[in-house]
């Protein structure tokens, strides 16, 4: 059962917002985006992926198909038919995972500093790697080497409490769920042709500075979605929400005020 947070009061003209973490974090990091989106008036359900956060460490290999299960066993506990989705990295993976599966749950797609892409056999020989490292050696040396790619290097010393928040998330996931994570990412299916039949609003934004999934990555998978609005978020890396979280929720509240009415 996955641990979350049910917060703001369902407005009959809105559907809930559900925001889904990346790796190797936890549910927390949507706090910036949870506050201004109750306060704007939307219902917000921010889960804990298997194997992070507070919900169960699950050993082994978690699939997408399974992490986008929980997403929609979730949903039915709280009665929710259908909802805006939105997820960071490799939550934007398994938002467009949970579009694929059940596109007449999802009212539109936030994604975030993400890729549709399926995984090369290099990548897929790097994840594998690092899953057995991370059972190995723990997750510190990992979040230290990583950190100024998952914020920009300027963040990392410009924004100190930001960077010793993700810090935290990273060093505090149980090793066995983010290598879980990572085997089945490695496997993951390719979304561009679910993406390019998408029939809802999709929001794509990336950090102008971000190496993981640079702009160019983030202009063709804009390019790709019929119904598709583009925010590149200046002085950001893969983390935008984090680091500069005022313009980055007023893309998705600009977003999916304008959209409300179609969703």
């Amino acid at each position: 059962m996955l641990a979350y947070d049910d917060l703001g009061e369902a407005a009959a003209d809105r559907p809930p917002v559900v925001l889904v973490h990346g790796h190797p974090f936890d549910r927390t990091m949507w706090q910036p985006q949870a506050t201004a989106l109750v306060a704007a008036g939307y219902r917000v359900i921010l889960p804990d992926l298997r194997g992070y956060g507070e919900s169960g460490v699950v050993p082994g290999r978690t699939l997408f198909a399974e992490f986008a299960g929980d997403l929609a066993a979730l949903l039915d506990r709280l009665g929710v038919a259908r909802a805006v989705v939105g997820g960071v990295s490799m939550g934007g993976q398994i938002a467009m995972e949970f579009h694929r599966a059940y596109p007449d749950r999802v009212a539109a797609l936030v994604l975030a500093d993400t890729s549709p892409v399926a995984e090369t056999e290099d990548g897929k020989t790097f994840r594998n790697r690092l899953a057995d490292r991370l059972l190995a050696e723990g997750m510190d040396g990992y979040a230290n080497e990583v950190i100024d790619k998952m914020l920009a290097p300027y963040n990392v010393t410009g924004l100190p409490d930001v960077a010793a928040r993700v810090l935290r998330m990273m060093r505090t996931t149980a090793p066995e769920g983010a290598a879980a994570a990572l085997r089945g990412r490695a496997e993951r299916p390719d979304y561009r042709d679910s993406l390019a039949g998408a029939r809802v609003p999709v929001l794509v934004l990336v950090g102008a500075d971000d190496v993981y999934t640079p702009v160019a990555e983030a202009r063709v998978l804009h390019g790709l979605i019929p119904q598709a609005e583009l925010v590149v978020v200046e002085g950001a890396g893969h983390l935008p929400g984090l680091e500069r979280p005022e313009p980055f929720n007023d893309a998705v509240l600009g977003f999916l005020d304008r959209e409300s009415g179609g969703v």
